[in-house]
C-alpha cells in the first residue's frame, strides 16, 4: 500500500480530523487559517491528539506544490497545556492555485483537505 493511499478526506462539519482551510487573497497576499476540529473539537490529549498540519500552495500551472509551513502541536496535558491544532499562514503572491492542509492523528491517522483560490 502507497502512503498516499492512506490519507482521508470528508466534511468537516461531520468530522473532527479534517482540517478545515478558510483562504483569502487580499493585496497580494494569500491569508491561510487552517484548524483542526473548528465544528467538532478534537481533543488534544496524550492519549489522542492532533501531532501537527502542514499547508502546501500550488499555484496554477506549477508542476507541484511548495510547502508553506509545518505546524507541530507538542503540549499534550504536560503542566495542564494543551495545544490547540489551529495556524495562521500568510503567503505573498498574487497567482490563482489550490491550498491543501495535511494533518496528523496519533489514532486516526492523515486527514486532508483542500481549496481553490480563484
Amino acid at each position: 500500500m502507497k502512503l498516499t493511499e492512506t490519507v482521508k478526506a470528508g466534511d468537516w462539519k461531520n468530522e473532527k480530523h479534517v482540517p478545515v482551510l478558510h483562504v483569502e487573497s487580499v493585496n497580494g497576499e494569500l491569508k491561510i487559517h487552517a484548524q483542526v476540529g473548528e465544528e467538532i473539537e478534537h481533543p488534544n490529549t496524550l492519549e489522542h491528539h492532533i501531532g501537527w498540519i502542514k499547508v502546501f500552495f500550488q499555484p496554477e500551472g506549477f508542476a507541484a506544490p511548495v510547502e508553506v509551513g509545518s505546524y507541530n502541536f507538542s503540549a499534550h496535558g504536560e503542566g495542564e497545556l494543551l495545544s490547540k491544532p489551529e495556524v495562521h499562514a500568510v503567503v505573498k503572491t498574487d497567482k490563482k492555485g489550490t491550498v491543501y492542509a495535511l494533518s496528523y492523528c496519533n489514532i486516526h491517522g492523515l486527514w486532508e483537505s483542500a481549496e481553490e483560490v480563484k
